[in-house]
């Protein structure tokens, strides 16, 4: 009887949501896309547009001080004087020209401590207005304000006023502002999958449940666009509330939002960083470049020591073969990434409902696993839809890997300041509007680096505009096909390999690079 019911549910909650799917299409066609509110130009200087909840509103540009401060005159200090107070005990920052102490903010940094340890002593302007509601300039930074940097309009760069000005059309043509439709279209596309991908794989002959597997791996990397979006408050645009369905949606996804949020948060800030992303720090599994081993170096992000032992240097010079084998076990290894940090004693929001989420997920999947009919196809079906949903990992490298990569901490001059350093270390997907939603919004990889809090639906008319500044000043824009981005990435970690087949043991006991040997005229 309950088997009865279940599979009545299924099969009308797929049924329902593909044809309520198929009303939306015809809505969307015959009302066409939604166009968003316009504002008129802004021609006043001392205001500036900035997003709060989602709207867009046109602030002060510089927040207002209070009391018997507004009449001090504020201190002056020159870029090259803030660059120094760049340690977790003592941390600076410049936006918009002013500094700020943020010492003792930096452990309740809703977005972890990791991004402003990155961006300490530098002009975080822009990775600030990115990541940053209105309320935050007008509520928390004025408690934090300690003067102005005498010299800071000296160092902004003409393509760094372009690409500022490109976020002010963006945000007074209200691209910033999410369309409630196309998450709607979003949400039934969700309940067809699921819905779909339980019935295929608890009903039917092994070969249907086996199709059913499949359809959960594309479940997984389509919902997996969602969970991206909550991440950046994307959706809602409100923090707490992006936050808390990202992480009750853990129950169907399997990833914890709050150990995302940490790796993601950090990544953005330090993109491609040898010693701080740690989405390329994977040894002893993979290395984007030979510099990753070309001496042991300490993880800012994991807090350990990195060095290639023996299994590391017989992984990574096989790593160009084994990658998409690597990519199709890839969701277990996002399993133990958000457990332990669940686990973990770092501060995070949610922590609890995330673990109820996960006691969830795990029993869902361990019954459809368990009932298969064989053992060897629920091994399959727990194979397979694993495996599938690794196209979302391989969307997720062919961003950054076969990108630049530097030592240390960016954002030191005109050649490596937050755009410059998006446009470096990532690339585009050049496909069809039609193909969008297979790429769940990573096609866009650039002007969501630059522009993070910009909905996913915004993301190709950005484009446009961050086109034309980059073709303006002659600075690279990256777009190939999929395929051919795979193949770079797989050119990348090959010639990585090839240096790995050759490195040899250093003094530290671990494998080194020969090229490194080279560079520095040792060996």
């Amino acid at each position: 009887m309950e088997d009865s019911v279940l599979e009545f549910g299924l099969r009308w909650g797929a049924a329902g949501s593909a044809t309520l799917l198929l009303a939306q299409g015809v809505c969307s066609l015959v009302l066409g896309e939604h166009v968003a509110e316009e504002r008129e130009a802004n021609e006043d200087g001392s205001l500036i547009w900035r997003e709060e909840a989602g709207v867009t509103k046109l602030v002060p540009k510089f927040p207002a001080r209070s009391g018997a401060e507004a009449s001090e005159r504020l201190a002056k200090y020159t870029m090259r004087e803030v660059s120094g107070h760049n340690t977790r005990g003592d941390m600076w920052i410049v936006v918009d020209g002013l500094v700020y102490d943020v010492t003792r903010f930096v452990d309740k940094h809703p977005g972890g401590p990791l991004p402003i340890e990155n961006m300490a002593g530098k002009d975080c302007t822009d990775a600030f207005a990115n990541y940053h509601a209105a309320r935050v300039y007008k509520n928390m930074l004025p408690a934090f304000l300690i003067g102005e940097a005498s010299d800071y309009k000296e160092g902004i760069c003409p393509h760094v006023m372009d690409f500022r000005a490109v976020r002010q059309e963006l945000l007074r043509r209200g691209l910033f502002e999410t369309d409630p439709r196309f998450y709607a279209k979003m949400g039934t596309w969700y309940v067809f999958l699921f819905s779909s991908a339980l019935h295929l794989s608890l009903y039917g002959q092994w070969s249907t449940r086996l199709a059913g597997a499949v359809l959960m791996g594309v479940f997984w990397q389509q919902l997996a666009g969602l969970g991206h979006d909550l991440g950046h408050s994307g959706v809602t645009h409100v923090f707490w509330k992006d936050h808390l369905i990202g992480s009750v949606l853990a129950s169907l996804m399997g990833i914890s939002t709050c150990w995302w949020k940490r790796n993601h948060n950090t990544h953005h800030i330090v993109c491609n960083s040898i010693e701080n992303d740690p989405d390329i720090q994977h040894m002893p599994i993979c290395a984007v470049t030979p510099e990753v081993w070309s001496k042991p170096y300490w993880s800012t992000y994991y807090e350990k020591w990195v060095a290639m032992d023996s299994f590391g240097h017989w992984a990574v010079s096989h790593q160009d073969r084994l990658y998409l084998l690597v990519m199709s076990l890839a969701r277990f290894n996002l399993y133990v990434q958000s457990v332990a940090h669940l686990l973990s004693k770092n501060a995070m929001h949610y922590r609890k409902t995330e673990l109820i989420a996960f006691i969830v997920y795990f029993s869902w999947l361990s019954a459809v696993v368990l009932s298969q009919k064989y053992v060897i196809v629920g091994v399959l079906w727990l194979l397979i839809s694993h495996a599938t949903s690794g196209l979302l990992h391989v969307q997720i490298t062919t961003s950054h890997w076969a990108m630049e990569t530097y030592h240390g901490r960016a954002y030191n001059d005109e050649k490596d300041e937050w755009y410059m350093t998006q446009l470096k270390t990532t690339m585009n997907i050049d496909t069809h509007p039609w193909l969008d939603w297979v790429h769940i919004g990573l096609q866009f990889q650039i002007e969501h680096h630059i522009y993070p809090r910009l909905p996913r639906h915004s993301l190709r008319k950005a484009r446009v505009l961050v086109k034309a500044v980059c073709e303006k000043h002659g600075i690279g824009y990256h777009e190939p096909g999929f395929i051919e981005a795979v193949g770079e990435t797989l050119q990348a970690l090959a010639a990585a390999a090839k240096h790995a087949r050759v490195s040899k043991r250093g003094k530290s006991g671990f494998y080194e690079s020969a090229l490194w040997d080279g560079l520095t005229l040792t060996g």
